[in-house]
């Protein structure tokens, strides 16, 4: 792997940590599997790609970005909890809906281009960080969501979400709505996701409404690889694996790359990683079995016992 793959992967990885964060807050946090990530994601870039081709503030559209995710998330969990749709339906519904909703957006055309307009990017563009300015720039970016994602979860409204997920008749039981949990906690994920979708517009430097097929899939890889890796205990290591899976998912891609995959089977490792990711508990507990059975072992428990 090149010194240039290398750092594009981490400057990748951290951009797409951020989208990583939004799938933990619903797929872990809340337990609901959500789909929207796919639609919301190029809502957020195609919400940022308008805004700065037609003058605007980059840093301002990325909080636009991250509303209109918000408002994406709200719509998903307001078909689950009023109309009482299962969630993974309500996700399917509102990502099919989303990609009319983005080509609106985009004035319906496929794709925006951004050359030669602001990004947060060139914040660092004439000092002496000039050749790192898009990977400092990604490492602060991350670095705030991270920390503001983490003080919020540790607040009172932050507990009730997390035990919403936990155990949601023990939350109702305490007297918290959790359907509005869930509607919160969707419009962060979403929030999220959009607002990575918006950076990455301006880091690749174009929209495109293609751009967010296996958004969701990429988001699972990096959570899920992360939990593996690093650990899911204490809430600030778990979040800090979760980036820090993000970051190594695209290492193993640009590793994949460079050594000759087609960019055509990206889709299909990443599946494969995900499923690999996913089962390795149960691979564990296979070999576990396994062991216990050679009188090597067998000898160790009785002695031990």
């Amino acid at each position: 792997m090149s010194y240039l793959a290398f750092l594009g992967s981490i400057e990748l990885g951290l951009i797409y940590s951020v989208m990583a964060l939004g799938v933990f807050i619903s797929y872990r946090t809340l337990n609901t599997p959500d789909l929207t990530v796919d639609g919301s994601f190029v809502l957020g870039a195609a919400t940022a790609a308008v805004l700065i081709s037609g003058g605007g503030s980059p840093f301002w559209a990325i909080l636009i970005a991250f509303a209109a995710g918000c408002a994406a998330g709200c719509v998903t969990a307001l078909l689950n909890t009023k109309l009482r749709i299962q969630p993974l339906i309500s996700s399917i519904l509102v990502m099919l809906a989303l990609y009319s909703v983005n080509l609106r957006v985009m004035g319906g055309r496929a794709n925006i281009h951004l050359m030669n307009t602001p990004s947060i990017y060139h914040l660092f563009a004439e000092t002496a960080l000039a050749g790192f300015s898009k990977l400092v720039v990604a490492a602060i970016s991350m670095l705030i969501i991270l920390l503001l994602l983490y003080f919020f979860l540790n607040t009172r409204l932050g507990f009730a979400l997390r035990a919403t997920g936990d155990n949601e008749v023990m939350v109702r039981a305490a007297g918290i709505d959790s359907n509005q949990m869930k509607i919160l906690g969707l419009a962060l994920a979403n929030g999220l996701v959009a607002a990575s979708g918006a950076m990455i517009a301006q880091y690749q430097s174009y929209a495109d409404a293609g751009m967010g097929v296996g958004m969701v899939v990429i988001g699972l890889a990096s959570v899920i690889i992360g939990e593996v890796i690093f650990g899911v205990k204490p809430l600030w290591r778990r979040l800090l694996a979760v980036v820090l899976g993000s970051i190594l998912y695209r290492l193993i891609i640009a590793f994949a790359l460079g050594r000759g995959m087609p960019a055509t089977d990206l889709k299909l490792v990443s599946a494969v990683i995900v499923a690999v990711a996913l089962s390795a508990g149960s691979f564990k507990d296979g070999l576990r079995k396994q062991l216990s059975r050679l009188p090597y072992f067998q000898k160790r428990v009785l002695y031990h016992d």
